[in-house]
Parts: structure tokens; C-alpha cells; sequence
């Protein structure tokens, strides 16, 4: 159960929770999704730039996200709003960051604060460029599946660098339509195969994994062209300023 309600989190994002990736079931587009297509492209936006540089650093704590790289979402995808020391990169992941196949992929109240540490700012975010920037275009999901092939073929897009991971833990994203509809998290992208080497979904553990790029296991078969990347969640008690995390913000 655990597993199966991972995907209701993991956004780019991020990263994104938040991916960039595609699977036979978005291309299909459930029939009972509540979200069965893009929403108008302004949906996804946020009009007041200042409020979406401030949500992004939310993602983590003041120590790190101040020095932090911030991007912010324009009509042609993300873009640098400003220039980090630090090797850490935040930003608001969209519902469309999320793994392929999830019901909310193009649900556009999602607002996922996510701060990626050096490796993952070096092997997530050109993942999250390139998605945004055809999402922005127009593109359908098959579209995006051959592009994030394309591109892993090519060697346009980097290998997933070990100590990936990401801070997730502002009190203002909107992670999902479901009850407790924020969570603060971390995650760690890795090259494991099996989440029962980190005790993931076993009782009393912690941990919650699932795939970057599909859903459901079902899925996996849309998995050739593209690289094996599991992803480890971890709830933490605190916000990122310190106050005890509730089940979801106000």
C-alpha cells in the first residue's frame, strides 16, 4: 500500500519531482482520469514570479536554498531567475514532472517545491528542462517518449550521478488532490533495482520507493531506451523553517 501511494507524492518534480519520461498509459490517457488532457498552458503558470522564486526556496531549509540556484517556469519552460553559489538548484515542479501513468499528471493546482542537491542539479534538472520546455510546446506524450529516448541515445542527457537527492519540504506545495495533499520529504534518486534493499514498503519502515519515470510496474515494459532510476522517499517531522510538519499545508 505504501508503494502504491508513492506516486501521489513524488512530483520533480519533481522532481520534480519530480521526471522526464513517458509511459503508454499517459499516451492512452485513462478515460477516469479527472485530468484526461492538458490544461491552457497558463494554468501551469505562476503570474507573480517573486511568489514562485519564494515558494522554491521553501523547498528547503534557509541554509541551503539562500546560496541555491532558482528557476522559475516561462511559456518556453524553465528558466534561471537566479544565479546560485552553492550547486543547489530549487524550484516549483508542475504535476506533469511526475511519473507517467499517475491520474493528476496534468493536473494544474500541483506546485511542488523542490531543491536538488549538486548531483542531482547536474543529472535531474536537464531532465526537467527538456520536459518543460515540449510541455510548453504543446507536445503529446509520445512526443516526449521519443525525445527522452532520443536524447539518452544521443548523450544529451547525463547519467544519474550517485548522491542524488532533493529537499521537499515547503508548507505551501500542493503535491496532490489527495487528503493530505502535502507531505514534507526527502528523496534520493538511485541506481538501485530492488526497494527491498532499503527496507522500502516493509512494516514500521519509513521508507517509501518507486519508479522516476512510470506509475504503476505495469509499465515497466515502456521502460527500454531509458534508464533504471528508483526513487527513495523519506517523510521528516519539520517543515524547512523548523515548525512541525502537518499532513498537509493550510
Amino acid at each position: 500500500m505504501r508503494e502504491n501511494k508513492f506516486g501521489a507524492f513524488l512530483i520533480k518534480c519533481s522532481v520534480l519531482l519530480i521526471g522526464f519520461g513517458a509511459a503508454h498509459q499517459a499516451m492512452a490517457q485513462d478515460v477516469a482520469s479527472p485530468y484526461p488532457k492538458m490544461a491552457p498552458i497558463e494554468q501551469y503558470l505562476m503570474t507573480d514570479r517573486g511568489a514562485e522564486i519564494a515558494l522554491a526556496r521553501s523547498a528547503a531549509p534557509e541554509s541551503i536554498s539562500r546560496d541555491a540556484t532558482i528557476l522559475v517556469l516561462g511559456r518556453k519552460g524553465y528558466e534561471k531567475a537566479v544565479e546560485g553559489q552553492n550547486g543547489f538548484v530549487c524550484l516549483v515542479g508542475r504535476s506533469w514532472t511526475g511519473p507517467f501513468g499517475w491520474p493528476e499528471f496534468w493536473n494544474p493546482k500541483v506546485r511542488a517545491a523542490d531543491c536538488l542537491n549538486p548531483q542531482a542539479a547536474r543529472s535531474i534538472v536537464p531532465i526537467f528542462y527538456l520536459r518543460a520546455k515540449m510541455v510548453m510546446a504543446g507536445r503529446s506524450n509520445a512526443e516526449v517518449l521519443s525525445a527522452l529516448k532520443a536524447a539518452y541515445e544521443h548523450k544529451q542527457l547525463p547519467d544519474l550521478e550517485n548522491g542524488a537527492m532533493e529537499y521537499m519540504l515547503s508548507k505551501s506545495s500542493y503535491l496532490t488532490d489527495e487528503e493530505g495533499h502535502n507531505m514534507a520529504h526527502l528523496m534520493f534518486d538511485t541506481r538501485v533495482k530492488d526497494g527491498k534493499d532499503w527496507g522500502s514498503g516493509a512494516a514500521g519502515s519509513p521508507v517509501m520507493s518507486g519508479s522516476f519515470w512510470f506509475d504503476s510496474p505495469q509499465e515497466q515494459s515502456q521502460m527500454k531506451g531509458l534508464p533504471p532510476i528508483l526513487v527513495f522517499l523519506v517523510g521528516v517531522p519539520n517543515w524547512s523553517d523548523g515548525t512541525p510538519a502537518g499532513k498537509h499545508n493550510h
